[in-house]
């Protein structure tokens, strides 16, 4: 969803053309080599921002649903993947989940750069040995997104000499020891971020520890990287929403890796056209916004401000009782747009008939706009935003002090060490106001699956902690089989009043195969490597 990107400085991706110049060149000055760098960093933008070819991977969850039912991504094809079987083929798989082809361009080109900067690197060694470090850092992001998809996978590293055409799969313990080696160099020799220049740094390197060792189920490497965040200065941000959207420029504290933007220099991307509310365009005379809208599964995780859970039956039929959203906690009221909810200087109008407005999903094939469960989204949309305007530079952060906390709950949980990962769920509650009771057994384990789903919203964990924690083939509420998304059609009944009325968004129950635990290896790399074989799930 992006032209163009910066990350912390403004002049740190100079994406200058260089493809005349010689490797040597490139690569023997300190300056030449950042720039170097710069352009492989673009790809974790791509990687966050285009998660697969389908959207947001929160539209194969119970968070999130596309409002199209016109057949093509970021419309009907996540809810058919979420429903069918049948379309749940390596072809389809390959095309809208996989990213095999292009995760391994990227850990060419890094490969390549260690070898060059290896070979014609003339800076000092200090310079060498950091460079190094980013390039690792880099070379295990792509390492651990090609892993968490496909677990045994092709390794490649800087000898360039051992490249061969066939080349069989390492196991997936190896790819981890990899993975694991590469960020603890990288953690090592890269300088904290007061230092690093709006480069790449050693928080980032902890951090990234912390969410790729849950895949490996390397707890205690977990808990040791969490720790080192914690000791290089990261704290939760008081003001939840500041957590993602305050700039690091601005001060913000718990933001790790943030990518920002400058309209100003055309270093723009395009998330706010998806995902504004469609009243924004309506008022405007326009298109656009609503691509994807929240679901009342995802209202309903959320506790009441005083703690524990709205009962929410009476709003599953036909209501003209408000539901009680006003009195959920912060998290939501940061997170979710609903009836009434202020928003530039109006009120959301999610209503049939209303400025923003409500589509029958299935029989409205493309509705424009409007929500189709009555809910917008505002975490991570700009409330400044002009829809006049070419491009969004609203930051995004992609690893943050709170997750960071809950990897270490959850590995403390692991461990049997409740008293960490209790005082780490208390942390993150601790921030919104929310009460909180020490727990152990199944109930501490429910209370990090629940602070991990409404904590992180929309940053793209949700499908990837069901995949990884082997319970997405389970059915709802658990996992992501059995069950429909839905929302509430509104109608509007006089000046203040409304009937409220319980809707499915789905055609048929949701399904989610067991061998999606892991991506099928795509059929350019089996018809072209003689040393590889499909994975067993996929035979």
């Amino acid at each position: 969803m992006a032209t163009a990107l910066a990350v912390s400085c403004g002049d740190l991706l100079d994406m200058t053309p260089r493809g005349s110049v010689s490797a040597k060149t490139m690569w023997e000055s300190t300056r030449n080599a950042e720039y170097s760098i710069n352009h492989l960093f673009s790809y974790i933008w791509s990687y966050n921002a285009y998660p697969t070819q389908l959207g947001l991977t929160e539209a194969l969850t119970d968070e999130l649903k596309y409002t199209s039912y016109n057949f093509n991504a970021m419309a009907l094809i996540p809810s058919y993947i979420a429903y069918y079987e049948s379309t749940v083929t390596t072809g389809t798989i390959d095309v809208y989940l996989g990213m095999w082809g292009s995760l391994y361009v990227a850990v060419r080109e890094t490969n390549e750069a260690l070898n060059y900067l290896r070979t014609y690197g003339q800076m000092s060694d200090e310079d060498k040995t950091r460079l190094s470090a980013e390039l690792r850092f880099l070379r295990a992001y792509f390492y651990f997104e090609l892993a968490k998809r496909y677990k045994d996978i092709i390794l490649y590293d800087e000898d360039l000499s051992k490249i061969s055409k066939d080349k069989a799969l390492s196991p997936e313990s190896e790819v981890w020891d990899f993975i694991q080696a590469d960020l603890d160099f990288a953690a090592a020799n890269l300088p904290a971020q007061a230092k690093a220049g709006g480069r790449i740094n050693q928080g980032m390197a902890y951090a990234l520890i912390s969410r790729a060792m849950l895949y490996a189920q390397r707890w205690d490497a977990v808990i040791d990287a969490a720790d080192k965040v914690k000791e290089l200065g990261y704290t939760l941000e008081k003001n939840y929403a500041d957590s993602y959207s305050k700039a690091l420029s601005a001060g913000n504290t718990e933001a790790i890796l943030q990518y920002t933007f400058s309209r100003a220099n055309n270093i723009v991307h395009d998330f706010n056209f998806y995902y504004t509310p469609g009243g924004d365009y309506t008022v405007e005379e326009s298109t656009g916004g609503a691509y994807a809208v929240p679901t009342q599964e995802l209202v309903e995780s959320y506790e009441l401000a005083t703690g524990g859970f709205p009962n929410w039956a009476p709003w599953h039929g036909t209501s003209s009782s408000n539901p009680p959203y006003a009195l959920l906690e912060p998290r939501f009221q940061a997170t979710i747009l609903y009836n009434g909810s202020s928003w530039k200087d109006r009120a959301i109008e999610p209503y049939i008939g209303g400025t923003d407005g409500w589509a029958k999903w299935k029989t409205e094939k493309k509705p424009d706009g409007k929500t189709v469960t009555g809910y917008y989204m505002r975490k991570l949309v700009d409330e400044t935003y002009n829809v006049n305007t070419s491009g969004s530079s609203q930051p995004f952060t992609f690893l943050r002090y709170g997750e960071v906390l809950l990897n270490k709950a959850e590995a403390c949980y692991q461990t049997a060490d409740y008293a960490g990962a209790n005082a780490a769920v208390k942390e993150i509650r601790d921030r919104v106001g929310l009460p909180y009771t020490d727990k152990s057994g199944d109930n501490l384990w429910k209370a990090i699956v629940q602070e991990r789903k409404v904590e992180l919203a929309f940053e793209g964990l949700r499908y990837w902690d069901l995949r990884r924690w082997k319970v997405a083939a389970k059915n709802y509420p658990e996992g992501l089989s059995g069950y429909q998304q839905h929302g509430l059609m509104i109608e509007k009944t006089g000046d203040d009043s409304f009937r409220y009325t319980y809707v499915s968004v789905d055609e048929k129950d949701r399904n989610f195969p067991e061998r999606l635990y892991r991506f099928p290896m795509p059929e350019s790399e089996l018809s072209s490597n003689a040393l590889v074989d499909q994975y067993d799930e996929w035979k």
